[in-house]
């Protein structure tokens, strides 16, 4: 059950702050870490699956901003879940988005070791253990994450600003550098194909920032209003930027340029940037690229480790993992055991698997969303709702997104689905084995109840 709390937080964000602060939560491996991966998947159309994938975001933007409007309380798709279907579901939901950003900040520090190498190299320091170097970078972030900086957030949004602005200086040069071939992006190009598709469910994690917004509602100014439309303008714009760089990538550069030693290349700005200028703008592109990584590992574990804080004071999880540090004030031990999945993650998973996985888990997000404004308005008298934003052209944009975002989990393999399945049975067993004897039950049915046509309350589905 949501506790709800009797001290608010302050609403200080404006339309434009939350159009950024989504924006940088979303830009990074969109842009340093997934092209290559993409191009293996669906060659030079891979700027295609940018669009593709952006498609079903938006569409389903339109249910989230629906859910925002009517629920702006911090905690975002978790408490959208809690509230639709009851405490089972919503404990497999809050462990599933943990997973995706967990995932997404080990993805972040694969790549943070890709660009260091590039580095590294340049002075003659080869063979390096792109693995050890990861893990030191873990242990910093972690002691960083536990002693409670409270920084990290504003630091990272001008950090991945201006690495976003190098990206776009380097497209400029691409595009005035006389090697530019406008044809090539649509050789063979193939937008119906299941190459396609499955290059598009690759790339979903570079949207999962937009997610993130829901979690701060609290803080939002008239957030009826600005979490739509924040929301819908920073997806628009992060989905025409993966496209358009994508696009002048293929380009600008050799056909097989993603590939070395028969693996997609983990540093595709340098690449790029070895392709339009000399090495001094690659070593440049490559420390702003390790910075830029290194942020989004560092807000990953802030994000990931509180929602397993939230779940643990909401008496779903076990009641350690809601203490804080008596020193830091902060949640130590979520901390620390997002920093140990995220190590086992990386030795454990080949860097394509992790973009799968936490593809995976955010598909499985966006389809539950989708369903949830699907249940909330057919769960009748029962449960009102009117919420200020309604998704417009419904329910056409929930159908395309849940069918969607279903086809593209299916397309990604067993490995995607035997994730989601861990997170749901891993969810049951929390719930059952813990959650259920601690969490105060629901009056009343759940909307998910109603929506079926039954009256039984959550907590007799639960027990």
């Amino acid at each position: 059950m949501v506790v709800e709390k009797t001290v608010e937080l302050a609403r200080s964000i404006g339309l434009k702050t939350l159009v950024i602060l989504s924006l940088s939560s979303m830009l990074g491996s969109g842009l340093f870490l997934l092209p290559a991966f993409a191009q293996e998947v669906a060659g030079p159309g891979m700027w295609f699956a940018f669009l593709l994938a952006g498609s079903v975001v938006i569409a389903s933007a339109f249910s989230k901003a629906e859910l925002a409007s009517a629920m702006p309380q911090s905690g975002g798709f978790y408490v959208y879940a809690e509230r639709t279907y009851g405490h089972l579901v919503g404990t497999i939901s809050g462990l599933g988005l943990f997973a995706s950003f967990m995932l997404k900040s080990a993805f972040a520090l694969v790549g943070f070791a890709a660009y260091m190498a590039v580095i590294t190299e340049h002075f003659g320091i080869n063979n390096v253990d792109a693995n050890a170097v990861a893990m030191v970078l873990l242990v910093f972030i972690l002691i960083v994450n536990l002693t409670g900086v409270k920084a990290i957030k504003k630091v990272q949004v001008p950090i991945v600003t201006g690495a976003v602005a190098m990206v776009v200086v380097l497209c400029i040069m691409a595009l005035f550098s006389g090697d530019f071939d406008a044809g090539r992006p649509v050789e063979d190009f193939q937008p119906v194909s299941l190459s396609m598709g499955t290059a598009a469910a690759l790339v979903f994690v570079a949207f999962s920032g937009a997610i993130k917004v829901g979690a701060i509602g609290g803080e939002v100014l008239d957030p009826e209003t600005n979490l739509p439309r924040g929301m819908i303008q920073s997806l628009f714009i992060a989905t025409l930027l993966y496209a358009v760089v994508a696009y002048i990538m293929v380009g600008v550069m050799d056909p097989d340029w993603y590939m070395v030693d028969g693996h997609a290349v983990e540093n595709p700005i340098t690449v790029f940037a070895d392709s339009v200028a000399g090495t001094a703008v690659v070593l440049i592109a490559s420390l702003v690229a390790i910075i830029a990584m290194a942020s989004m590992a560092l807000a990953g574990v802030l994000s990931s480790s509180r929602f397993i804080y939230a779940m643990a004071k909401d008496g779903v999880l076990p009641a350690p993992l809601g203490d804080l540090n008596e020193r830091y004030k902060t949640p130590h031990w979520p901390i620390l055991l997002t920093g140990l999945l995220m190590a086992v993650s990386i030795y454990s998973f080949d860097v394509h698997v992790i973009a799968e996985l936490a593809s995976g888990f955010i598909l499985m997000v966006f389809i539950v969303l989708n369903l949830t404004v699907v249940v909330l308005r057919g769960a009748g008298p029962s449960h009102a709702w009117d919420p200020p934003y309604r998704s417009p052209l419904y329910p056409l944009p929930q159908i395309y997104g849940t069918v969607a975002g279903i086809a593209m989990l299916v397309l990604m393999g067993e490995k995607a689905l035997y994730g989601g399945s861990g997170a749901i049975l891993l969810g049951v067993l929390a719930w059952y084995a813990y959650g259920r004897r601690n969490v105060q039950p629901r009056d009343g049915p759940t909307p998910l109840s109603a929506f079926l046509g039954r009256g039984e309350s959550a907590s007799d589905d639960e027990e």
